[in-house]
C-alpha cells in the first residue's frame, strides 16, 4: 500500500495500537494497522482515520481482513459506517479461522 506524506505520518503517531510489534514493523502492513484502529481505536483517531484514508480504501481493508482482525462490534460497526451492508440488512460474516489437518 502506497501511503502518502499525510498518511504516513497519521500511522506513525498512531502505532501503539499495535504494541507488540515495532512501529517500523506496524508500518510496513498498514492496513493491518489501519484494520487495529478500526478495531480498537479512540474514536477521535478513528475519525482522524476517516479524515485521511479514503472511505474506499477503508472498505476494502474491512472486506479483504484476515480472521482476528476485527471483534464482532467493530466489525459490525464499519460495515454500516462504510455502507458496504444497508442498515436494514446484516453484516457480512466475519472471516473465520479455519484448521485443516
Amino acid at each position: 500500500m502506497d501511503l502518502t506524506v499525510e498518511q504516513r505520518s497519521l500511522l506513525s503517531r498512531l502505532t501503539f495500537y499495535i504494541w507488540w510489534q515495532s512501529a517500523e514493523e506496524s508500518l510496513e502492513r498498514p492496513e493491518r494497522l489501519i484494520a487495529q484502529i478500526m478495531d480498537i481505536g479512540e474514536w477521535e483517531d478513528e475519525c482522524e482515520l476517516q479524515e485521511t484514508f479514503s472511505d474506499e480504501v477503508l472498505r476494502h481493508i474491512l472486506t479483504h481482513a484476515e480472521p482476528g482482525w476485527f471483534r464482532p462490534k467493530s466489525w459490525s460497526f464499519w460495515n454500516y459506517r462504510l455502507k458496504v451492508v444497508p442498515f436494514d440488512a446484516e453484516p457480512p460474516e466475519m472471516p473465520q479461522r479455519s484448521f485443516s489437518a
